[in-house]
């Protein structure tokens, strides 16, 4: 509830300035408040608003914070209240607390809320209590009550476990109350209660509180954590066990050999984990970091990455770090120590590997690769090819980016039947039903991005795919699409001419030329269009198209901008094919054959876990450390890595791209207090990437030293002595100079490139920034490099709906005094917005404004200066909260101007809501325990939810 000042008019009230005759202007009010101490103190109409706002909520409940009759009504109560106390005509005398408060309780008496007005008497009267020391009360004995198991047979609740189980949730978190937790726990027991109810009683209990406490997270997450203690110690040793964390120093000692046993006995685990010296990996294992959870990492971890057996998790949270951990060490010449290395850096969240490497590492099979680029040939086999070959790759979790490019256009001739094509759409709209139809194992669904280059003649086809008007049967409502686009289109556009669209049947060498080459042959097909020798061809305004691709781009969030140029001519593997597509969340940026299917091995450095202590900037040894190490394990993915098609396995054994990003970006500037949209923080995604560039790369050519170098790196820009930095001036020199990128450098380049031509590169790739919506989960950190959506807002995944409050942002407003029910209140009716919320300070607002309130460019500079280091691209959504022609065309040509690669999504609209109500009555549903839920809607990312849920 934003609260309200007489100088913000109602409907009945004067407009600011206007003061009626008894009553001075807000700018006349100088009243002086006596406090009960005898000091005094400027008066505060909003205080008014606070008080008369917790009266309101006291008596209708948490909603009437979202109620606009309570709001309007608070307001105009406060400016009853500002008239008495200044209707004698002098503003400028002294008035008692008391007298203020008598005043609002004659206001709301007149008003008729008598019942308000009895709780706004109770609260001063408890106010007046709290100022006087109070008398501990008793504490109620609890009912004596039976509990029944699993097994049937029931037994007394014990109440001392509940107390030591509660005690560690809330160990080191001190704004939680363990009393209660435990209170309110015992409160919805009942006589016969099932002990999974007692358990879920208990996380309900916490998870209750967390919009108002997000400390309560970490309780609610260690709450879970003993069911799930009980439910996979109970399955590994095979007869009912508890534990407590306590006793976790010593159970998982135990417990990891049994694990990985009974792991292999289902024929989940790879056999060959049984070979690794397992009570020395178990003595490495760190049961504290069980308590680094909050609750949406925990209960995503539980739904979606721990191994089951028919339902029943036999895996522990560390297991799993450690399981991932010896599934990339199994080529490692020492695994033990090669896998407590990699176990480290995931226990500790300072890196995470992408979810396709977690779910499958250490199992049976081992495909851990995120993403696939495929490239789909002209003729019905090779079009069927590419979508079977799509089906295998999404079962075991990948991310498709097909180039649908190659397929000929509506009209083009077809010499087997001498009829017509029907146009590229109908075979896309097959590739739609196949992504939906395989499911990744229930986990979640297949997902596929289509690319197409501007100048097919299909192209207006393609940009009406995601509409909910036409024919269905030229629709895909859940294929992802994206423009690939030239420079030379966007040259046009900006020149005021016309462009030709033709079918790739006729123009086949398009598809494979950029930059100059490119241009040359397009404009000498144009010049035989213009002669009469190409048969199917179209001309069009450029600048019409454009606008067409940012109108539709606006309604439905598809197809994305991506730049076809850019990434080619900054490719380090030019020498090698050509980069024809992104994949499905437009960071990867490899070459495509119909013979190669283009494979990329993610994971994500969280970079606010990388900050020095004194929180003025990076921790650079610790970052280096962390690289490093990171490099190694994704390299390691594709020596273990289970291929499900020949083309995957040869382009990925050829060239061995990986691509190492970030996550966390928005909690490093809330650390180190800079406001996204500023030139600081444009300046430290520049110092950030510069730092994970220089160390990712030095990582690679150090195991090109120890391991040789990748078979396609003679002549590669690596090989030339060329890293990411100097291909810049490849694309500067491509457009004429027309690139808007800084080139400063803070780091000793060269000796980094003397090192790469003497030892080589392991990677043909090595850097690429994706959105990490789970992982980023798993790790309580802001998604990526996103700025914040929301500071409260319900997010929405696989696991259920989950309250999500910016810790700090809450900190600070503690620090401050104004974090009450009255501050949840209004940012719940603002959908955690600050603008408007008059009690929050202006830096406090700058520093945590959210997405919509940024203006884009911000975003794109910021991304601008990190390109410049990275040899792939990047997951860049962009926020846009009053779009217009004007807007998006000056966005996306800054965009393309600035040497982006690739964009993402474009987000005009509210991707979730804040539930504008208590969470006793949503995020307080029965799904706060491990259940079954339902599969998501949409393939992927779609603009109604802001994760990507596809490849991270």
């Amino acid at each position: 509830m934003t609260i309200v000042s007489p100088s913000q008019p109602t409907a009945s009230q004067p407009a600011a300035g206007q003061p009626t005759a008894d009553q001075p202007s807000a700018a006349e009010i100088q009243l002086t408040v006596v406090r009960r101490d005898g000091n005094s103190t400027g008066f505060d109409a909003t205080k008014i608003s606070v008080a008369l706002s917790k009266a309101f909520l006291a008596v209708e409940g948490p909603d009437a914070g979202s109620s606009h009759r309570v709001r309007d009504l608070v307001t105009d109560l406060t400016d009853r209240v500002v008239v008495a106390l200044t209707s004698r005509g002098d503003a400028r005398r002294s008035v008692q607390v008391e007298d203020i408060q008598d005043q609002v309780e004659l206001a709301l008496m007149r008003a008729g809320e008598h019942q308000v007005a009895r709780a706004y008497v109770l609260y001063r009267e408890e106010r007046t209590k709290a100022r006087t020391p109070a008398t501990p009360a008793g504490v109620t004995e609890p009912r004596v009550l039976t509990v029944r198991t699993a097994d049937g047979s029931t037994a007394p609740l014990d109440i001392e476990r509940l107390r030591v189980i509660v005690s560690e949730a809330a160990a080191g978190l001190d704004a939680v109350d363990a009393e209660l937790i435990l209170n309110e726990t015992l409160g919805a027991c009942y006589d016969g209660i099932a002990q999974h109810e007692v358990e879920l009683a208990l996380v309900m209990a916490a998870r209750s509180s967390v919009e108002t406490e997000p400390q309560y997270s970490y309780a609610a997450a260690r709450l879970l954590l003993d069911q799930i203690r009980r439910e996979a110690l109970g399955r590994v040793h095979g007869e009912p066990r508890q534990a407590s964390q306590a006793d976790m120093s010593t159970a998982y000692l135990s417990y990891f050999p049994q694990y990985v046993r009974v792991g292999i006995e289902a024929g989940m685990l790879d056999p060959e984990l049984a070979a690794f010296d397992l009570e020395r990996l178990a003595a490495a294992i760190r049961p504290e970091r069980d308590l680094d959870f909050a609750f949406l990492g925990l209960q995503t971890l539980y739904d979606r990455y721990l191994l089951h057996i028919d339902k029943v998790r036999f895996e522990l949270p560390q297991a799993f770090f450690l399981r991932v951990a010896m599934g990339m060490a199994l080529r490692e010449d020492d695994r033990e120590a090669r896998a407590i290395e990699f176990y480290e850096l995931l226990s500790s969240f300072r890196f995470m590997s992408s979810t396709p490497t977690l779910f499958n590492s250490g199992t049976t099979r081992p495909q851990l690769s995120s993403c696939f680029l495929t490239t789909v040939q002209d003729d019905l086999a090779g079009i069927f090819a590419g979508i079977r070959n799509n089906a295998l790759l999404a079962k075991y979790s990948g991310g498709l980016g097909n180039d649908w490019t190659p397929v000929r256009g509506i009209g083009a001739k077809i010499r087997g039947t001498n009829g017509e094509s029907q146009g590229v759409v109908p075979f896309l709209k097959v590739a739609n039903d196949t992504a939906v139809a395989v499911n990744q194992g229930g986990r979640r669904k297949g997902a596929v991005c289509a690319y197409l280059e501007t100048w097919h003649v299909d192209i207006e086809e393609f940009l009406d795919l995601r509409k909910n008007t036409g024919d269905e049967r030229r629709r895909t409502h859940d294929m992802n699409t994206a423009n690939w686009v030239p420079d030379l289109f966007l040259q046009r556009v900006e020149a005021g001419g016309e462009w030709t669209l033709f079918s790739p049947d006729e123009v086949p060498n398009l598809h494979d030329l950029y930059g100059a080459a490119f241009a040359t042959a397009y404009e000498e097909y144009e010049r035989r269009a213009d002669r009469g020798e190409i048969r199917v061809f179209r001309r069009v305004k450029a600048v019409d198209l454009w606008r067409r691709m940012l109108t539709v781009l606006f309604e439905t969030g598809h197809p994305w901008m991506t730049f076809k140029d850019a990434c080619n001519l900054r490719s380090p593997q030019q020498h090698d094919g050509v980069v024809h597509s992104s994949n499905l969340c437009t960071e990867i940026t490899l070459n495509t054959t119909v013979d190669e299917t283009a494979v990329c091995n993610l994971g994500s450095v969280n970079l606010v876990a990388h900050l020095a202590g004194s929180g003025t900037g990076l921790d650079v040894e610790l970052l280096r450390d962390t690289v490093k190490t990171a490099v190694r394990m994704l390299d390691n993915v594709i020596e273990v890595n289970f291929h499900t098609t020949p083309e995957s396995e040869r382009a990925n054994q050829r060239h061995r791209p990986v691509g190492l990003g970030l996550m966390g970006f928005a909690d490093a500037l809330f650390a180190l207090r800079i406001p996204y949209s500023s030139e600081a923080a444009v300046a430290f995604a520049d110092s950030s990437m510069e730092q994970i560039s220089y160390h990712a790369i030095e990582a690679s050519t150090e195991l090109a030293a120890e391991r040789g170098s990748y078979p396609s790196y003679d002549g590669s820009l690596w090989s030339q002595g060329i890293l990411p930095i100097d291909s810049l001036e490849l694309l500067r020199t491509a457009r004429g100079g027309d690139l808007v990128v800084d080139t400063d450098q803070r780091l000793d380049w060269d000796a980094l490139r003397e090192k790469v031509r003497r030892d080589g590169m392991r990677n043909s790739n090595v850097l690429a920034i994706a959105p990490t919506a789970t992982i980023s989960n798993i790790c309580g950190v802001s998604q990526s490099i996103e700025p914040a959506y929301s500071n409260l807002f319900v997010k929405s995944n696989m696991s259920g709906e989950f309250t999500v409050a910016n810790p700090y942002l809450v900190a600070d407003l503690k620090a401050r005094g104004l974090w009450d029910q009255v501050m949840v209140s209004d940012l719940k009716y603002h959908d955690g917005i600050l603008t408007r919320i008059e009690r929050i300070p202006a830096d406090l607002r700058e520093l945590y404004a959210t997405a919509f309130e940024i203006d884009p460019l911000w975003l794109v500079k910021a991304a601008s200066r990190r390109q410049k280091w990275i040899d792939q691209a990047q997951s860049l959504n962009l926020y846009m909260s009053a779009p217009s022609g004007k807007a998006l065309d000056e966005l996306y040509r800054s965009a393309w101007r600035y040497g982006l690669k690739t964009t993402y999504y474009l987000r005009s609209q509210s991707a979730t809501h804040v539930e504008k109500s208590t969470l006793q009555g949503t995020d307080g549903r029965l799904n706060a325990v491990p259940i079954a839920l339902p599969e998501p809607t949409g393939a992927g990312c779609s603009i109604e939810d802001p994760d990507c849920e596809a490849c991270q």
